[in-house]
């Protein structure tokens, strides 16, 4: 039976035209064929009309069809004539000789004469100082259809070159120029996204630039910051496989460096600073944060790169303080310690470093990680040599209570010279940290205080006493209730029935295994006396 013509369409758009049984995937001697999705729903057997093109057939910048013939002979006679023409002042007559030919060679896949040709067109711009045709002509060679990849990164990579020179001789403006030339040239190519790099952190550093130094018509100073951070934000370079890991390193710590300044810009102008809002410069801390991450803390141990990690460390000393964390900034500090350039320098740098270990890590809320870092570094033979730090980091140690009027007399006269307590907020972080720790020993020591010995031991009063101990209980630090009408903190906790018995069970089995040993030792010096007798 024939099909209608509406049928026969419906079957043709949907690949059911042929009526075989390989089509119809029919059984071949009662097995039936595989039809594959593609097959199914016509993706394979769509009719091609003359104004499609099979996007595997359609050729352009990204794959490249092999050479068929070599234009060297050509190139080498027409260059010398351009050259004339262009020294004689017919700049554009010159040009259009080396495009025509640039045009066979590039549609024949001669790789090596379409790069000769078109480096020449633009190297003719560049000495007549034609900065308007130079632009134009770099951009037309690039943009054309199917152009080699190699002769685009050719071109960009000589116009690069000439970047500096330009800035030197023509100024800022023509400078400018072609570096939108080139980004606009390199815009959504992957194997130009290390070139797009370069050229864009040139021009952020441009923007930072006019902060210090603005000109008549540069915008105010913040927007020029926020313009250069945003400029080298856009750029994921963590994922660029053509860029070498230094390279990689060094655009996200100019990320960081910018972000930093930017949040900084915003904290002193909306008053936020240390506040944890969404207002003010935070946005920029946080992607501060997510900048550090993707940094190999590995890589930047090879000798090679010290210069990367102290960079590194300084940009997460800032992003730590702004936080208040502590306890990040002390082993910040320790990274940067253990650096051998810095650790052999033990009168300059390297002391300094240790010395900033010591303060933060006194400054860090007590937990397991502290407690851990504070004693490893109380037995590290470097310590002993500062003195005043080695008796402080001691008294943190010690299980002792630090009474704060004799600790400002001792210790405020040095430190409150320091950049670290020179600020009125961390000396006060060391007098609650002080306090802490002498809650901590007489929780040791006592099992029930009054409220007034405690205050009198804290040199508080009542009130910040309270606050103290309800922050301690709070965080897990320490247990203990407060027993109001009669005045009375007691630092046990009521024990039932059955962790009396644990303890007195754990006990008699101490006792039993001592008794059981010390049983079997005087059986073996019997028999060793009776051996003797016989």
């Amino acid at each position: 039976m024939k099909d209608d013509p509406v049928t026969e369409t419906h079957r043709r758009n949907f690949g059911w035209a042929n009526k075989g049984k390989e089509d119809r995937g029919d059984a071949e001697e009662g097995h039936p064929k595989q039809t594959d999705h593609a097959s199914l729903f016509g993706w394979r057997t769509r009719p091609h009309t003359s104004s499609y093109k099979s996007p595997a057939r359609t050729r352009n910048m990204a794959e490249q069809k092999k050479q068929e013939r070599d234009f060297t002979p050509e190139v080498d006679v027409i260059i010398p004539e351009a050259t004339a023409l262009a020294q004689s002042g017919k700049l554009q007559e010159a040009l259009d000789k080396l495009f025509a030919l640039e045009k066979q060679t590039r549609n024949a896949s001669d790789l090596s004469s379409t790069t000769r040709l078109g480096k020449i067109a633009v190297e003719r711009c560049y000495e007549a100082r034609d900065y308007s045709l130079f632009n134009s002509s770099l951009s037309l060679l690039c943009k054309k259809h199917g152009q080699l990849k190699g002769v685009v990164q050719a071109l960009v990579e000589q116009a690069i070159g000439w970047l500096k020179e330009i800035q030197e001789r023509e100024g800022t403006e023509k400078w400018l120029e072609l570096i939108e030339t080139l980004r606009n040239i390199t815009e959504g190519k992957i194997f130009l996204e290390t070139p797009r790099a370069r050229v864009t952190l040139l021009l952020s550093h441009y923007h930072e630039s006019l902060v210090t130094k603005p000109t008549p018509s540069s915008p105010p100073p913040k927007e020029s910051l926020q313009t250069a951070s945003d400029l080298l934000s856009d750029l994921q370079v963590e994922t660029y496989s053509s860029m070498e890991r230094r390279e990689k390193t060094e655009f996200i710590l100019e990320q960081m460096r910018l972000m930093i300044a930017v949040a900084r810009s915003k904290d002193t102008e909306l008053g936020k600073e240390g506040k944890d809002s969404l207002g003010g410069g935070e946005a920029e801390w946080v992607k501060v944060r997510v900048g550090g991450r993707k940094i190999n803390e590995d890589f930047l141990k090879e000798t090679d790169n010290e210069d990367l990690k102290l960079k590194y460390y300084d940009l997460m000393v800032q992003h730590a303080l702004r936080n208040n964390a502590y306890l990040d900034v002390a082993k910040y500090y320790h990274k940067v310690w253990e650096t051998p350039s810095i650790k052999d320098d033990e009168n300059d740098k390297g002391k300094a470093a240790l010395e900033h270990i010591v303060y933060y890590v006194v400054l860090a809320p007590h937990n397991n990680e502290q407690s851990d870092m504070l004693h490893r570094l109380y037995v590290d033979p470097a310590l002993i040599k500062l003195e005043l730090q080695y008796n402080l980091v001691k008294s943190f140690v010690t299980r002792e209570l630090m009474r704060w009027p004799g600790i400002q007399k001792v210790y405020a006269p040095f430190l409150r010279t320091t950049t670290v307590f020179t600020s009125d907020k961390r000396w006060e972080d060391l007098h609650t940290r002080i306090i802490e720790h002498n809650i901590r020993v007489v929780a040791d020591y006592y099992t029930r205080i009054t409220l007034p010995r405690l205050t009198s031991l804290l040199d508080l009063t009542p009130q910040a006493t309270e606050e103290t101990l309800a922050r301690l209980v709070v965080s897990g630090t320490i247990w203990a209730r407060i027993d109001r009408p009669s005045g009375i903190i007691n630092f046990r906790a009521k024990r039932s029935a059955e962790d009396v018995m644990n303890d007195w069970s754990s006990d008699m089995q101490k006792l039993l295994g001592l008794v059981e040993k010390t049983w079997m030792g005087v059986n073996a010096a019997q028999a060793a006396q009776s051996r003797v007798k016989a």
